[in-house]
């Protein structure tokens, strides 16, 4: 009998699963979608409308106040011109300025705290410049950057970035 073969016995496989592998993949989708989901979302930047509480709502309320409004013209070969109120009836005449502490930051916070002064004269405290940056189609990015830095230094919070540009505002940038 000890001649006859033995019976074989198969070898038990493990009936466990390795879910290691399932586990990372279900992480990294689960991130993928939150990463997708918000850089998906709309940004959206809120405008605010003044309340027309006053007794002449178009007048006060609808109208650009001249005496808070900043130009900035942004040219070619770091050329910044600025000029405050309407550039037809300017109360700042347009004159060429340079970037930095001592030229177009020092303008605006001496503009800033002229337009503090007017607001709370005519009993409406706390409401400071609005600036209109106009870059033109030769202005390099760089300087808007710049200019948007400034505003950020100077804490003006009411700008906006305009791309249209009148035929007197294209030659004030043209004279050297």
């Amino acid at each position: 009998m000890k001649n006859l073969p033995k019976k074989v016995r198969s070898k038990k496989l493990s009936s466990r699963v390795d879910l290691t592998a399932m586990v990372s993949v279900s992480f990294l989708l689960i991130i993928f979608f939150m990463v997708v989901g918000e850089l998906s979302k709309q940004k959206i930047m809120f405008n605010e409308v003044p309340s027309c509480i006053d007794e002449h709502p178009f007048i006060d309320c609808y109208m650009p106040d001249e005496n808070r409004t900043v130009t900035i013209l942004l040219g070619d070969d770091n050329k910044l011109v600025t000029y405050s109120g309407l550039l037809f009836v300017p109360i700042q005449e347009p004159r060429q300025v340079k970037y930095g502490k001592n030229g177009i930051r020092k303008e605006l916070l001496d503009r800033n705290k002229k337009v503090l002064e007017y607001s709370a004269n005519k009993g409406k405290p706390g409401m400071g410049i609005n600036v209109i940056i106009k870059p033109s189609g030769k202005c390099n990015f760089k300087n808007l950057v710049d200019i948007l830095d400034e505003m950020e230094i100077t804490q003006i919070s009411s700008y906006s970035i305009v791309n249209q540009f009148t035929p007197e505002e294209t030659n004030l940038l043209a004279v050297k």
